[in-house]
């Protein structure tokens, strides 16, 4: 039921309610939908601000990509070499000449720091702001963008307000991210595949089957038989969550806006070529298309095989040989993240869209030697010893870029070595904060309810980053 479209018929306010869905077995959607009654009338995409994160599952080596430390002796030290960038002053590595290239374009903070060494924990603090260093199987707190996508709560929107392009969701058996007690309604709309790929298509996103259409208004009359019931009986907030869902179905199934900006093949090809035809750069390019549509959040995660070996940024000597890796994958890291950007400014996007590059945590300065627990690319076969870098949240570089900011500026710095934030420390709530008073949320009194209800503020331990605040 690819390319969802409702009969032309169904035209009126009331018609439209009354094509609420429920028991789309067929769907690849989770759970059942209908619409919001009472739901207010969505705002224009032209006057909202908007977000990419694209994460780097696994965490990016800083001492590699944008804080080289070329001085800092062979234990240290990997194979690359310093490039100069556009801007005076600001360096990153060979690695990226494209990125450097744009500097004038983005930010760089190289001084993000927390205490959470694990990727459950590193993803949790700086996604939702827990402060715990311990790794949790699922999120006590909600993340960033589940919070935003909340306070949005009552929109109809053409597209779902929060989209996630390969969705930050889980490392392992650990989830990183999501919605936690604010319930799954506002969770990601996840896109999940390779959009490079001849044949890939994003579900439930327009109807053209007849049969499919007939079967879908049987579905809906039998659903208002059970509506007064089902409602009766819940006391657990599913109810309420189910409504979410679908009120983000019915848009999605009857907007032909909606089919037309997820479709990747309205694209020039020149343009899906200059943002490589591999499943990151074609992530970026559909990130890019969702926000000038009107998507507030999207977040877009880089692993799968264009990483290596174990398909993440993870580089432990057990799992990759680091400096292969990296050399392996920057060329599309670098490809898309670059077009991403050039992307946004050249379509006017830039005053509103800010683009954020970042993982979970930086890697350890000093270089490990571990033998390989596997070969494969960029990993030498078992027992062959290799460099590695392990996990290290003491310091890890990020890029902003767009969002009517103040770029071709570095902020913060580490010592010699890479190993502590010696100027400008940020920590996971700044970052937070940062986005936050992006999106026109005032994170300084907004609260949401807690587990019991109490109202939290989003934001407790800190303050948006001012050298990335919105110019007037």
């Amino acid at each position: 039921m690819d390319h969802v479209r409702f009969p032309a018929e169904v035209t009126s306010r009331r018609e439209f309610l009354r094509a609420g869905l429920t028991g789309l077995g067929a769907l690849t959607l989770p759970g059942l939908f209908k619409l919001r009654a009472a739901a207010g009338a969505a705002s224009r995409s032209s006057e909202r601000t908007a977000v990419i994160i694209v994460w780097l599952r696994g965490g990016c080596s800083h001492l590699d990509t944008y804080d080289p430390k070329p001085h800092a002796g062979s234990e240290y030290t990997g194979p690359f070499k310093p490039l100069a960038t556009k801007t005076p002053g600001i360096w990153l590595t060979e690695l990226l000449p494209r990125q450097a290239q744009l500097s004038d374009k983005f930010a760089l903070v190289r001084s993000m720091a927390h205490t959470g060494g694990g990727h459950p924990a590193g993803s949790l603090q700086l996604l939702s702001g827990d402060p715990d260093a311990v790794d949790k199987n699922v999120p006590v707190q909600p993340d960033l963008m589940s919070v935003a996508h909340y306070l949005r709560r009552g929109e109809v929107r053409e597209l779902p307000n929060y989209v996630g392009v390969n969705p930050i969701t889980n490392y392992d058996s650990f989830q990183i991210a999501g919605p936690a007690y604010l319930g799954p309604s506002y969770g990601a709309f996840a896109v999940t595949g390779d959009p490079s790929a001849p044949q890939f298509k994003v579900p439930n996103v327009g109807m053209s089957d007849p049969a499919a259409e007939a079967r879908l208004r049987s579905r809906v009359e039998l659903r208002h038989s059970f509506d007064a019931m089902r409602h009766a009986l819940d006391n657990s907030g599913t109810m309420q969550a189910m409504d979410e869902f679908e009120t983000q179905a019915i848009s999605l199934l009857t907007s032909a806006g909606a089919a037309r900006a997820f479709d990747l093949s309205l694209e020039d090809p020149q343009v899906r070529e200059r943002y490589g035809m591999h499943q990151w750069g074609q992530q970026c390019l559909m990130a890019r298309r969702l926000v000038e549509a009107g998507v507030e959040i999207v977040t877009t995660t880089f692993d799968g095989p264009l990483c290596g070996r174990v398909q993440n940024w993870d580089d432990h000597a057990v799992n990759h040989h680091v400096f292969d890796a990296l050399r392996f994958r920057a060329p599309y890291f670098d490809q898309a993240v670059s077009a991403l950007i050039e992307d946004v400014y050249a379509r006017g996007l830039d005053k509103r869209v800010l683009v954020v590059v970042t993982g979970e945590f930086g890697r350890t300065p000093r270089i490990s030697h571990v033998a390989s627990s596997g070969g494969g690319v960029a990993s030498a076969e078992a027992g062959v010893v290799q460099p590695g870098r392990d996990h290290w949240p003491q310091a890890n570089s990020m890029i902003f870029a767009g969002g009517g900011i103040a770029t071709g500026q570095l902020i913060g710095a580490t010592d010699h070595r890479g190993e502590e934030v010696v100027e400008r420390r940020f920590g996971p709530h700044d970052f937070l904060a940062t986005i936050y008073q992006h999106l026109g949320i005032d994170y300084r009194n907004v609260t949401i309810p807690d587990r019991a209800g109490r109202p939290t503020y989003i934001v407790t331990d800190g303050q948006a980053i001012p050298e990335l605040a919105r110019r007037a």
